[in-house]
């Protein structure tokens, strides 16, 4: 998921440097919407990984 977040990233990145607001605009939104999925999911694993310990 931090895979198409950064590939989304990068189109934003590249569509505004030529000029297309529109897709840039989107391209964030969309970027910044998986990143966060992204970072809630890591935490959830974290938290999950810190409860379930070690097996014996």
């Amino acid at each position: 998921m931090l895979y198409w977040a950064i590939l989304f990233f990068i189109v934003a990145i590249v569509a505004g440097i030529f000029g297309f607001g529109g897709v840039a605009s989107a391209s964030a939104g969309i970027a910044q919407i998986l990143f966060f999925v992204f970072l809630v999911l890591f935490i959830v694993a974290l938290v999950s990984r810190a409860f379930k310990g070690r097996a014996p």
